[in-house]
């Protein structure tokens, strides 16, 4: 999951405070987690190796799917939904409830995920 662009990486604590500011903005939020442009995660609401591998696995098969990286990625099921969404060489991942209104769930991830690009480094 090596990034198109290298971008500074960003600590945990600000990760972190991106894990917390998603999960105040959406509701039917299940949990989240920042990775950085290798997998590997930042900062998770849960087992961060757990959310590492499924992310990556979840950018890798989309990135696959079309050839060139994805920006970002839904998908849903009778369970719930996943998404993911890539910025400057971080992606966040997430699962909410199903039937979340996927545009203002990746833009919620998207400016947020920006906002730590920006300033979290």
């Amino acid at each position: 999951m090596t990034s198109v662009n290298a971008q500074r990486v960003p600590g945990g604590e600000a990760a972190e405070a991106a894990v917390a500011r998603l999960t105040e903005m959406s509701p039917d939020l299940k949990g989240c987690a920042v990775l950085d442009g290798e997998g590997r995660a930042l900062a998770a609401s849960g087992d961060p190796g757990g959310w590492a591998a499924a992310g990556a696995a979840l950018m890798a098969a989309a990135d696959e799917a079309d050839g060139e990286p994805a920006s970002h990625v839904h998908v849903a099921t009778e369970d719930g939904e996943a998404f993911a969404v890539r910025h400057e060489g971080l992606v966040m991942v997430a699962v909410a409830e199903r039937f979340t209104l996927a545009s203002l769930m990746i833009f919620d991830m998207r400016a947020v995920l920006r906002d730590l690009a920006t300033d979290g480094g």
